[in-house]
């Protein structure tokens, strides 16, 4: 790994409380020690604060409070473009609810000193997906139905573990992507094919959310079908 390497590690919050403190603790073990974006929606179980009492013992660590639940497309879109301003040499986006194991960065950072995009897959050889029930036949299947419909080699949508290489990525930008909510992340993933940019999917372990619980109504599931068809034929 290329240490010169300025990074960005970025998560979206709305009510993380019981798990931001966690998560910022486990990225700044890793070896690579990254900055740290969180852009909150103003969380009313006090997020924000606690990011604020966090930043007095980690250093590198940002915070943008919003002034309301603004949505997770524009919390990345806003990422994105602070890590342009800042000169990064890669983004790495992840939930914030520690489904995403930070202890797997290092092989992200591996992988974008040779690829522009790098996708986390939980379905592929080494992935795994730990939801259970509905949630991740919802999940699975979605996801094929996806690839399905793309007919792409590649079997990740949805998951908002990925890399960027912004030195490479230099005619790409999330504010092209014009998909909202959760319908978002697949959109991003669409407009890396259609740009025809080199990307490399790597196994990530998913694990199922142990403390608050999941933002995704269930009408995103009907919003991504829609947008899934919009993209397919309209774009």
């Amino acid at each position: 790994m290329d240490t010169k390497k300025k990074i960005l590690v970025f998560a979206a919050t709305f009510n993380e409380l019981d798990n931001v403190k966690e998560l910022v603790s486990l990225i700044k073990k890793q070896p690579s020690d990254p900055d740290i974006l969180i852009i909150d929606d103003n969380s009313p179980d006090g997020t924000s604060e606690e990011i604020k009492k966090l930043q007095n013992n980690f250093n590198n660590l940002f915070l943008i409070e919003r002034s309301g639940k603004l949505g997770l497309d524009s919390a990345h879109k806003e990422a994105y473009e602070f890590a342009l301003k800042n000169n990064y040499d890669f983004l790495i986006t992840m939930d914030a609810d520690l489904s995403h194991d930070p202890n797997e960065l290092g092989n992200f950072i591996k992988n974008l000193d040779k690829f522009p995009f790098v996708l986390g897959s939980r379905y592929i050889s080494g992935g795994q997906c730990l939801m259970t029930g509905r949630r991740l036949i919802l999940s699975k299947y979605g996801n094929l139905i996806i690839k399905f419909v793309f007919q792409v080699d590649c079997n990740e949508f949805t998951t908002s573990y990925r890399g960027f290489n912004l030195k490479k990525l230099n005619n790409f930008h999330l504010n092209l992507v014009k998909a909202k909510g959760y319908s978002f992340m697949m959109g991003a993933v669409h407009e890396i094919f259609r740009k025809k940019i080199k990307f490399k999917e790597i196994p990530i372990i998913f694990n199922d959310r142990k403390k608050g619980y999941s933002k995704i109504p269930r009408i995103e599931i009907f919003r991504t079908l829609i947008n899934l068809f919009i993209l397919k034929f309209f774009k």
